[in-house]
């Protein structure tokens, strides 16, 4: 049996902590004990959510637009400052897409790669030598079963989740001897509003729920599995329905028999 970390005095940084997924791992963090650090762009939605927390008055909100490199070097003081160190971070920020690759824009792909890519890459590193000094701690990425898969309406997405889980392996690899752990989530459908704001291909959000989404995992049912794999050590971590479980496994046995699958799914 892998030994199962304490989170008790841990800090926890989550980022898109204002809602959905963030919200619910931070709240599952701060049951366990841990000191939870809230980021994203709005300060009132980040202090409802602080204040829904146990013991609120241990827990801190620090605004950022992940994708402002300065915004983000700020807050990284900001938490070093009030907190002395960083157990965990979870990158969870994050944007979907529902377009066909034919009316997606350069912009869209652009702006999809920024959010779900480039930022969590940038933040990664400007954390690292905390994590490095401190020899210990997790970095966890929010991939996706769609950056495993590839499907229709999610090219960018899919490209941008794959990305970073092929960054973070790489990562694993590099920093695996100096006490600090990698680990990437793989969530399939979770009832959050994730597909209000996924992005069509002019790059404006869909705002309509995907029935999917609908009947996927609760957020708080997702965060409660998540939690628990990473206080396990776990590295590889799909979390998700049956139908996405089976897609992942199919990927792995026969890429051909999984295209055939994907291409007869109504994914929209």
């Amino acid at each position: 049996m892998a030994k199962v970390e304490d989170l008790n005095g841990k800090v926890v940084w989550i980022t898109g902590a204002s809602s959905g997924i963030g919200k619910a791992i931070a709240q599952q963090c701060a049951e366990l004990g841990a000191q939870v650090v809230l980021t994203a762009r709005r300060h009132a939605e980040l202090e409802n959510v602080r204040q829904s927390l146990t013991n609120p008055d241990q827990h801190i909100s620090v605004i950022a637009d992940i994708t402002d490199e300065s915004q983000v070097r700020h807050a990284y003081e900001q938490v070093l400052q009030q907190k002395g160190r960083i157990d965990w971070l979870i990158n969870n920020a994050g944007l979907s897409q529902r377009a066909l690759i034919q009316d997606t824009t350069m912009q869209t792909e652009r702006t999809i790669m920024e959010v779900d890519y480039f930022s969590q890459v940038f933040l990664t590193k400007m954390v690292l030598p905390t994590f490095l000094a401190q020899k210990s701690g997790r970095i966890v990425f929010i991939s996706s079963v769609a950056g495993l898969l590839g499907t229709q309406y999610r090219a960018s997405y899919s490209a941008a989740k794959a990305a970073i889980h092929m960054w973070a392996n790489s990562l694993r690899a590099e920093v695996a001897d100096q006490g600090v752990q990698v680990s990437v989530i793989f969530p399939g459908f979770v009832q959050t509003n994730v597909s209000f704001n996924a992005l069509n291909g002019e790059g404006k959000p869909q705002a309509k729920q995907d029935e999917a989404i609908e009947n996927g995992l609760s957020a708080e049912d997702f965060a409660r599995q998540t939690v628990q794999a990473l206080q396990c050590g776990e590295e590889y971590i799909v979390i998700g329905g049956k139908k996405e479980k089976l897609g992942v496994l199919v990927s792995r046995i026969s890429p051909k028999v999984l295209y055939k699958m994907i291409r007869k799914t109504k994914v929209k």
